[in-house]
């Protein structure tokens, strides 16, 4: 593994909606929040990392132009500094969608180098940061394998249902893929994302379906993203991450304050269940520094036994 590259995770799933980009950003800000140095990469075209940490509309959105240029012709990596604190961010959208194209016409002529096409100028500002998260797209095979090459952790979110899961399938043949050039990946875990928590059956019977797509070993956190509609809209409406709406909730007025008038009304944040998000996001984050921890204390271990 390239030096500076060994706390970089990738968020890969090859299909849509499963909560890739909510899981790199909320796990981002909260690690951020905590004192980590975070750096976030949104590989995707859609660019939706920005509606979740509301830069969409800010002069910092260069609708990926800048990593674009990163990906084909290897320019110094331009990041938006500071989104939050601790918090940079390497910034995607449409513009990828030719970068892509170039990664394609370069994977020709030099497939390798068309792989490294991240790790490689990354490897020039990853000593920066404590941890990277990478969001990959569900498609755009080329800026899978860029991002998948450039990472130690390959993360992977599912929802409960079957055709969901036929994405690890998409994931485990782009993971071997990149092996020979990356032979450092590996699986860090999966994550069931928009869990009913009163459908226990249905969690049980998605874990089981896992463990049949990729062996009993899998690891499968047990940590569970619960669904909670209205505080992800409202997350993304007003461009908060779940513990940042949390906070906005426990600090809005009581109902009571409002009716006696010792409160005004105001068109706050509403959702309570924005509270169990930002909890199940915190218990995720702790069970991923953990496990990457361990391995990283083993890894140590295992050399200096060798010496």
């Amino acid at each position: 593994m390239p030096t500076g590259l060994e706390r970089v995770i990738a968020v890969v799933n090859g299909k849509g909606g499963v909560g890739k980009t909510t899981i790199t950003a909320n796990l981002g800000g909260m690690l951020a929040a905590s004192g980590y140095k975070v750096l976030l990469i949104d590989m995707d075209p859609q660019g939706n990392l920005a509606e979740e940490l509301g830069y969409t509309n800010e002069e910092i959105n260069d609708d990926g132009l800048g990593l674009a240029q990163t990906l084909v012709f290897g320019a110094e990596p331009s990041r938006a500094t500071a989104v939050r604190e601790n918090l940079d961010v390497l910034i995607g959208g449409s513009h990828l969608d030719m970068a892509a194209a170039g990664l394609t016409t370069k994977t020709n002529k030099d497939p390798d180098g068309a792989k490294r096409s991240l790790s490689t100028p990354l490897q020039s500002i990853a000593h920066e940061y404590d941890m990277i998260i990478i969001d990959c797209p569900p498609g755009q095979e080329t800026l899978q394998q860029a991002a998948l090459t450039a990472s130690r952790w390959a993360l992977i979110p599912v929802k409960t249902d079957a055709s969901s899961r036929k994405g690890l399938r998409d994931v485990a043949r782009r993971l071997e893929a990149v092996i020979p050039i990356n032979p450092d990946i590996d699986l860090l875990g999966i994550v069931l994302f928009g869990v009913n928590r009163s459908a226990k059956r249905v969690s049980e019977t998605a874990r089981e379906g896992i463990k049949a797509e990729l062996g009993d070993e899998a690891p499968i956190f047990e940590t569970t993203i619960r669904h909670a509609e209205a505080a992800a809209q409202e997350s993304r409406e007003r461009g908060l991450l779940a513990f940042e709406l949390e906070e906005a909730v426990l600090a809005a007025p009581k109902w009571y304050e409002v009716l006696r008038g010792s409160a005004n009304d105001s068109a706050g944040p509403r959702s309570k269940s924005a509270v169990g998000v930002a909890s199940d996001f915190q218990a995720l984050g702790e069970e991923i520094i953990q496990r990457i921890v361990e391995t990283e204390n083993q890894t140590t271990n295992t050399t200096a036994a060798g010496e």
